[in-house]
């Protein structure tokens, strides 16, 4: 069993540096810093679970200082990525909308990542790509755990048994947003 056990956190040790490799070379590719891809790719998800995200979300989910995240989003606007938008109801709130030389970018980012990947998984019956999703699930969660533990945190920020933040990717949500709304 420990056998497997290893062989498995060496696979996903190995994972990690080629997801780096991939991240690195569409920085490069795309003239991008690795913090805007990631801002970028923040926003895709929030999009997804039907949500826009704010600078203070933003920085939240990529554990920015606020005169960082200014910067960010001051980069991203000038690079014309992201639009700020005001609310209608409290003029001082502010959402960062994709434009769709964003999604362009997304879509060439990821684009090549989840032709490979899918074509992998459709080589899996569904029971097996369902299993991997729980397994995964879970991987997620140990990874927010033991960073929450590196960073000397261990607490439950959103109150749902996951000390990560990180929301059930199947089921919604799957920005992390520890709790807080700006």
């Amino acid at each position: 069993m420990k056998q497997h056990t290893d062989r498995l956190m060496l696979l996903l040790q190995q994972f990690v540096v080629e997801s780096e490799r991939y991240v690195e070379a569409v920085s490069e590719r795309d003239a991008l810093h690795r913090t805007d891809l990631n801002a970028l790719a923040a926003m895709v998800r929030a999009a997804a679970a039907g949500r826009t995200l704010t600078p203070g979300l933003l920085r939240t989910e990529l554990h920015l200082s606020s005169p960082a995240t200014t910067a960010l989003v001051d980069r991203l606007d000038r690079s014309g990525h992201v639009n700020r938008t005001r609310s209608d109801t409290d003029r001082r709130k502010v959402y960062l909308e994709l434009t769709d030389k964003a999604r362009a970018t997304g879509g060439a980012m990821f684009a090549p990542l989840a032709r490979n990947i899918g074509q992998v998984l459709d080589g899996y019956p569904a029971e097996d790509r369902q299993r991997l999703a729980g397994f995964l699930d879970d991987i997620i969660a140990a990874t927010s755990a033991a960073c929450l533990e590196v960073a000397g945190r261990d607490e439950d920020p959103d109150g749902d048994g996951n000390p990560g933040g990180h929301a059930d990717p199947g089921g919604g949500a799957a920005t992390r947003t520890r709790g807080v709304d700006k």
